[in-house]
């Protein structure tokens, strides 16, 4: 005699799917909202205004002038794009360029060294010995220091009678037209931010758990395997933000060249220098459309290094990766859903060869 076992039914799919959660609050979103109004207020009037203001006056040209009867008139008259096109042109386009590659090139050389020896400081700074505390601190010292009282500082060391001739046992006269003032420009920066990196870069170091280094030592590697294929690339997102972040600073620069070498230098002559040297000769619409290229340059700069070097500046790799994980958590619950109702199906197809 059969008996039949009672076999469960197998849940609809509307039984089994959970309720979706809704990924988004509109209380929270209201609120958030409202916590980051301030910001935005302030933003708007302190870089929007401001951006917009000096697009209108690149349009303009001001000061006196002489109209088509031959009278002088005064205020500011609408030229369009001739603020830019007059840039390009003849002796102005010459000084515009000589302003461009001296910004191109404080910017590339000073980061390069900036680079090098703030991993270095990182490194040594990162070490455990005694006194770290004060070599960590007088690092900082000269990112501390304001720039323009360190550019006073390096004009007392590079003057005719300066403990650089002396240390050297020359007397070069380094705030003078020539290669000198574009030297002491350099040596004065890289000294003022490579601590900057350097902080940035231990602040990355500082997060690289010992147990890596003990594994890598396990392993044979020394330890200039483990800079590059551990410590570089692991440090890596600092030290992108960091270099980026000098970049953007460097390619604006203005008050280390002009309290340490002087204006109308050619050698050191950046394009914030050129805007604010029109600037002061109440030449406001071209000063005007100085300023939009430079800020057109670096808004460029820093769009190409993002993309290219990948620079995490927003955090939007971290958020990438937890939705990435969260979606492949998804992934595999529902995969697990649908092994365990196999074999339910088998169950009840196999019910029927049971009542027999």
């Amino acid at each position: 005699m059969s008996t039949s076992v009672p076999v469960a039914e197998r849940p609809t799919p509307e039984a089994t799917k959970k309720p979706k959660r809704s990924s988004f609050n509109e209380g929270t979103g209201r609120l958030a909202a409202l916590l980051l109004s301030p910001t935005m207020i302030v933003l708007i009037l302190v870089v929007g205004l401001p951006i917009l203001a000096a697009l209108r006056e690149s349009l303009y040209t001001s000061g006196q002038q002489i109209d088509e009867s031959g009278f002088i008139v005064q205020g500011s008259k609408f030229v369009g794009l001739d603020n830019y096109t007059a840039i390009f042109s003849g002796e102005t386009g010459t000084r515009f360029w000589n302003a461009f590659y001296n910004t191109t090139f404080f910017t590339v050389t000073c980061v390069v060294l900036e680079t090098v020896l703030g991993v270095m400081m990182a490194l040594v700074m990162h070490k455990a010995f005694r006194g770290r505390a004060i070599v960590r601190a007088s690092i900082l010292v000269p990112w501390a220091i304001p720039t323009v009282v360190s550019a006073l500082l390096w004009k007392w060391i590079f003057q005719a009678d300066g403990i650089a001739n002396d240390v050297l046992g020359t007397q070069i006269l380094w705030s003078t037209e020539g290669w000198q003032s574009v030297v002491s420009v350099i040596v004065a920066d890289t000294w003022k931010t490579a601590p900057f990196i350097g902080l940035l870069v231990l602040a990355g170091l500082q997060t690289i758990p010992d147990e890596v280094y003990e594994a890598a030592k396990v392993d044979g590697a020394r330890a200039w395997s483990q800079f590059v294929h551990i410590t570089m690339p692991l440090v890596k997102p600092a030290l992108l933000v960091a270099v980026l972040f000098r970049i953007l600073d460097t390619l604006r620069i203005f008050d280390l060249p002009f309290v340490l070498v002087g204006p109308n230098k050619e050698s050191v002559e950046t394009l914030s220098i050129l805007a604010y040297l029109e600037a002061n000769q109440t030449r406001y619409g071209p000063a005007a459309a100085y300023a939009t290229l430079l800020f057109i340059y670096v808004a460029v700069v820093a769009y190409v290094f993002v993309k290219l070097l990948g620079a995490d500046v927003f955090g939007d790799a971290i958020q990438r990766k937890s939705k990435k994980k969260k979606n492949g958590r998804n992934g595999r619950a529902q995969a697990k859903q649908t092994d365990q109702g196999a074999p339910v199906a088998g169950l009840t197809a196999g019910g029927g060869l049971g009542g027999e």
